[in-house]
């Protein structure tokens, strides 16, 4: 029994010690508010072109360790450089603090004073896990509690201004290996389903699917097109109307098979999500890691779903570092289904070195410890409209 007593501990010992020589003390931090110059896109026929703004975070420690966190906001005329703006007076707080102390710091950021909804807070919690899955040289779903290194994969596609563009749109991601394809359309009920029809016609059962509509439908129009999405093989039908309309989709749950969800941009928090399942609202639970508060407050996010057993369904149209948190918490939980793949892929790739590229409909987890993915940050510091730093 010594002898085993023994054994283990030197194990242990020497786990700690490694932990103990990568004391994760944060020395300085960098801020970027980058523009990539980029093919912009529409996502719903009112709607101009996207300008897709990468608001990009690096924290440093005396151990030489880097952790980085990425956030894409979307706007139309100009970039926003409001989250950069709001993450800036967050940064002073963490110069001599250690990493590891995740949930101590995300409580105490959730605190201060800040008029935005959390993504300030996300990107530093998403850079704190980085930095400690590197320090255990770890990709970080494994850090987060998951086994699984792939995930099946969906094609999002932009607004396109005809069906035609739409078919053929259809018939390049099939060759490129996408088997599932989720569309932004109209948002006007005549013109998509007359976009559905076409699908029909073209793909039948053969194209699996999903139709978001940008939280723009009224009751009405939203279940006229769920009882036309209830002959196709359509795997869910999204935010058809504002997520706040908790009793209209618990309505039109109650008249359609097909699966409803909501955006998961404005109902952020495990509380105003329990209002939208205790009035059955949805078939699944969507948001964004880089939404929601980060990795620690998406975790929580995520048990809430699996104890109603309901499916979540993490959203990750954006940039590079997006894709990356996302899809780590989607390999760390049993309840996501599917990866949200942004075509053409090209557009969201800005100074990535290492981009996500989905392969037969499945995307894999990235190589290497943390989010996986390097970025180019000498042309970061060349075109960002605007950074800051503090410490180091």
């Amino acid at each position: 029994m010594q002898q085993r007593l023994s054994s283990k501990t030197h194990s242990d010992i020497y786990k700690e010690w490694n932990l103990l020589m990568k004391e994760l003390v944060i020395n300085s931090a960098e801020l970027f508010v980058v523009g990539p110059d980029v093919t912009r896109c529409r996502l719903a026929a009112d709607m101009g072109e996207v300008y897709e703004t990468l608001t990009l975070l690096r924290l440093k420690t005396r151990c030489g360790l880097e952790g980085m966190a990425g956030i894409t906001t979307y706007s139309e005329h100009c970039f926003d450089e409001a989250p950069g703006a709001a993450l800036k007076p967050l940064l002073a707080d963490l110069i001599g603090v250690n990493a590891w102390d995740t949930d101590a710091i995300w409580g105490h950021l959730m605190t201060r004073y800040n008029s935005m909804t959390p993504k300030p807070q996300s990107a530093i919690d998403i850079a704190l896990w980085d930095l400690k899955a590197k320090a255990m040289d770890l990709p970080l779903y494994q850090l987060l509690g998951g086994s699984r290194d792939h995930i099946r994969s969906y094609a999002s596609t932009p607004f396109l201004d005809t069906t035609t563009a739409y078919v053929d749109f259809v018939h390049n991601l099939q060759q490129q290996g996408f088997n599932t394809v989720k569309f932004h359309v109209w948002c006007d009920l005549d013109q998509d389903l007359a976009l559905l029809d076409t699908i029909d016609r073209t793909f039948g059962h053969d194209l699996a699917f999903m139709i978001d509509l940008e939280e723009r439908y009224s009751r009405q129009d939203a279940l006229v097109i769920a009882k036309r999405l209830e002959r196709m093989n359509c795997i869910w039908l999204e935010a058809p109307m504002v997520d706040t309309d908790l009793a209209g989709y618990a309505e039109l749950r109650r008249h359609t098979r097909v699966p409803i969800l909501p955006a998961g941009n404005t109902l952020l928090s495990p509380g105003l999500m329990t209002l939208g399942i205790e009035q059955r609202s949805w078939d699944a639970l969507r948001t964004d890691v880089t939404y929601a508060g980060g990795f620690t407050a998406t975790r929580t996010i995520a048990a809430l779903a699996q104890t109603h057993d309901l499916p979540l369904e993490l959203q990750s149209w954006g940039y590079t570092p997006t894709q990356a948190a996302n899809l780590h918490l989607m390999l760390s939980i049993p309840n996501a289904t599917y990866f949200e793949q942004p075509v053409p892929q090209a557009s969201h790739e800005a100074f990535c070195l290492t981009p996500i590229r989905t392969e037969d409909g499945i995307a894999k987890a990235p190589a290497g410890a943390g989010l996986g993915i390097e970025m180019n940050w000498s042309q970061i510091d060349k075109q960002a409209i605007w950074q800051y730093q503090i410490g180091g």
